[in-house]
């Protein structure tokens, strides 16, 4: 009885583990997104700074046309970033900070 007990509880854990993990990982999704619209609302040269979290898990996002994923376990989530319209494909990574601009063009550039 022990056993399942111990066998239960570190199920237990690992699921809410993995929850956790999820849970952070769609609030990095979500807040990318945020910053990429809110840089596109506000007009030509508008620009702001982005550092990616670190987290115990390693991620990569990619901005390719108007759609956001981000990849990390063999997992992938996905957040659409309506009339965003970027020079090419990006991928970023956990630690680094990146500048998100509006051109002149009305493109988004991340550098």
């Amino acid at each position: 009885m022990a056993t399942g007990l111990l066998v239960y509880s570190q199920n237990t854990m690992n699921s809410s583990l993995n929850i956790e993990s999820n849970f952070n990982h769609r609030l990095i999704l979500d807040n990318v997104a945020n910053t990429i619209s809110e840089v596109d609302s506000n007009g030509e040269f508008y620009s702001k700074y982005l550092k990616l979290p670190v987290t115990g898990k390693n991620y990569v996002l990619t901005l390719e046309k108007n759609k956001l994923t981000i990849e990390y376990d063999n997992k992938k989530g996905e957040q659409y970033v309506p009339f965003i319209d970027s020079y090419s494909t990006y991928k970023m990574y956990p630690g680094r900070i990146y500048t998100i601009e509006k051109t002149h063009e009305g493109k988004i550039l991340i550098t």
